[in-house]
């Protein structure tokens, strides 16, 4: 008992507010087994294959699980693929009444034909709120040292150590600088709602290898203490006493299909009795979030959302199967009409203005990229330098703020105004060379930033007003409907800038003009665009994230993708402006009307034709 008093962890978990419902965050913290037993709540079932489950026993005591086989399970309140707020809600009232004391439970274990003892603390949660969700779950930590008694133990130091995560673990050596003492207490970083332990505060990837999960294990501040007390176990799994649980090869919480199915306990897990053979089969580290792109969405990032909508059209699927179905179905469906549904060809590349349907804007599109591969490549790629100088100093600002309000207010700035206006340049590189090729003027690297240059202070203004505009709209909440109208009216702003030298007020009376009539022509035709420019790159990194690479270098490779894209998109964002002008010129447009209610007589009415 003293030697599991003396390396009992520290443990640091994601602080929870009052909201109990909030999965973000640590809903639950390590406790006994104790309060499940006698629980009128608590159901012993039987799980009888393809035929319903039957009921063994309401408020199981331990005597009750005691050398039960592997088809008995027990079944707590609720359901894990429903509202699994009810077992938040349970937990806390069992913290409240005091039955969920902090506790780990300690195992002193041996390996056959091996020197040396572990020392391994076996952590119980009630729930599992992760990818995937299932009721109790079992995680630890493991010590090994080279004494074969706990009175030798005593005397030395571990050598190593390992956390466990899901199917697998972390390796460390004792005296690694990732491994955070208090004295003899390791710190340890439960990850909110998967309870995989790590060594330090931070966002982990997981791709599934060597037994870690498939998502995202969140270990990230703010946090709070937790210093459980040891409760020693029996070297063996024994069938009597308080501790008759051991004997239990069942299921700890609700039969259900693959992972969602309830954890069996510590004793039939491989490192009870080959603790160090099963280590030596772990990893020495985790991959963790690097601090992201350095053009556009983050890979890493988006793997993260990516797996948690997967699992939970997989966990939807598992409790409502024709729902699961259904938004498949859908989701299938959306793609067809923004993706298939179009008149492809004639794709005519030599000829820019003219009268094009989305598909025709794709493929031109493209054809423009090959035909001018260098010079677009070259312009993409100056967003790298622009668009990831802006982020390295917004998150350098954010850095260096250390509590102070104005510094990260002015990081917050730069992080939200700083990228959009960059990027706003790279596009304008991209619309004067199109530019100088409808006046079948050379059209190079060089002419694009000359270009550009001359109308600087109007494409950067022009970005921050529609920026700032829309956002301010989105703000109120009611005016988010006006918001989303004039994103998509206010889409050409820079091309009037850049081809008709248009004044500020001009250029957004103009766009909204050329869009006017044909609002869902172009929401059709930018949709793809935009998702293509962010998809594009975090799709790339989600399969690499499968891959050995570094996470950083993921993340790099997203932002080259994401760089290269920015022409085509914006060439396609042109291609859809020519096709609007053509529209114009033929008539296919409605005029403006008149909100001026200050002039009763004009309020609401047609004031004429839009500016061509």
């Amino acid at each position: 008992m003293k030697l599991a008093e003396k390396y009992v962890p520290v443990m640091m978990i994601r602080k929870q507010g009052k909201d109990l419902c909030d999965t973000e965050v640590e809903q639950y913290q390590v406790m006994k087994v104790d309060a499940l037993f006698g629980n009128p709540d608590v159901r012993l079932m039987r799980n009888n294959g393809s035929d319903k489950s039957t009921l063994i026993k309401r408020a199981p005591t331990i005597r009750d699980v005691t050398n039960r086989g592997e088809e008995a399970y027990i079944d707590l309140p609720g359901d894990p693929l429903g509202d699994t707020c009810v077992y938040s809600k349970d937990f806390a009232a069992m913290k409240a009444d005091g039955k969920a004391p902090v506790a780990v439970y300690a195992h002193i274990a041996r390996q056959e034909g091996r020197s040396g003892l572990a020392l391994q603390y076996w952590f119980y949660w009630y729930f599992n709120q992760f990818n995937d969700l299932h009721e109790s779950d079992w995680e630890g930590m493991q010590l090994t040292f080279d004494a074969d008694t706990p009175a030798a133990a005593l005397k030395e130091e571990p050598s190593q150590m390992i956390l466990f995560q899901h199917a697998g673990g972390e390796r460390a050596n004792w005296h690694d600088g990732k491994v955070e003492k208090e004295g003899n207490h390791p710190v340890v970083y439960p990850a909110a709602g998967s309870h995989a332990t790590f060594y330090q505060s931070a966002v982990f990837p997981q791709n599934g290898s060597h037994g870690s999960g498939v998502g995202c294990d969140n270990t990230s501040e703010p946090l709070r203490e937790l210093r459980p007390v040891p409760v020693l176990l029996p070297d063996q799994p024994t069938d009597k006493g308080e501790f008759a649980w051991l004997s239990f090869d069942g299921r700890w919480g609700q039969k259900e299909k693959s992972f969602n199915n309830g954890p069996t306990g510590p004793q039939t897990k491989d490192q009870w009795d080959e603790p160090f053979t099963w280590m030596e089969d772990q990893r020495w580290s985790s991959p963790r979030m690097p601090g992201g792109g350095l053009v556009g969405p983050e890979a890493v990032n988006a793997f993260c959302g990516v797996m948690e909508n997967i699992t939970g059209v997989m966990n939807l699927q598992q409790s409502q199967p024709l729902v699961a179905y259904a938004v498949v179905v859908l989701f299938l469906l959306l793609v067809f009409l923004i993706f298939g549904c179009s008149k492809w060809r004639p794709a005519e590349a030599d000829h820019l203005e003219g009268e094009r349907a989305y598909g025709q804007i794709v493929l031109t599109s493209l054809k423009l990229y090959r035909r001018h591969l260098f010079a677009f490549a070259v312009l993409g790629a100056i967003a790298i330098p622009i668009v990831g100088g802006t982020q390295a100093l917004g998150g350098w600002l954010g850095d260096a703020s250390s509590g102070d309000g104005l510094l990260q207010s002015l990081s917050d700035l730069v992080l939200s105004i700083g990228r959009p206006v960059a990027q706003a340049l790279v596009s304008a590189f991209l619309i004067v060379f199109m530019r100088e090729l409808v006046h079948q003027r050379p059209a190079t690297v060089k002419t694009s930033l000359d270009g550009t240059w001359e109308r600087f202070w109007r494409v950067v203004i022009a970005r921050l007003l529609s920026l700032l505009g829309v956002t301010l709209m989105f703000i109120t909440v009611i005016g988010i409907p006006f918001g989303i109208r004039f994103l998509v009216s206010w889409t050409f702003v820079q091309q009037e800038v850049i081809f008709t030298d248009r004044s500020l007020r001009d250029s957004f009376r103009a766009s909204s003009d050329l869009v006017r009539g044909h609002w869902w022509h172009t929401v059709r035709t930018m949709v793809p665009l935009l998702l293509l420019l962010t998809i594009l790159g975090p799709l790339l990194g989600l399969f690499l994230i499968f891959t050995p690479l570094p996470l950083l270098l993921v993340n790099v490779i997203g932002s080259v993708v994401y760089a290269v894209v920015i022409p085509f998109t914006t060439a396609g964002t042109t291609l859809l402006y020519f096709d609007l002008q053509a529209r114009q010129r033929e008539g296919k447009t409605v005029s403006r009307r008149s909100w001026a209610f200050w002039r009763p007589a004009s309020f609401g009415r047609r004031i004429g034709q839009p500016a061509t």
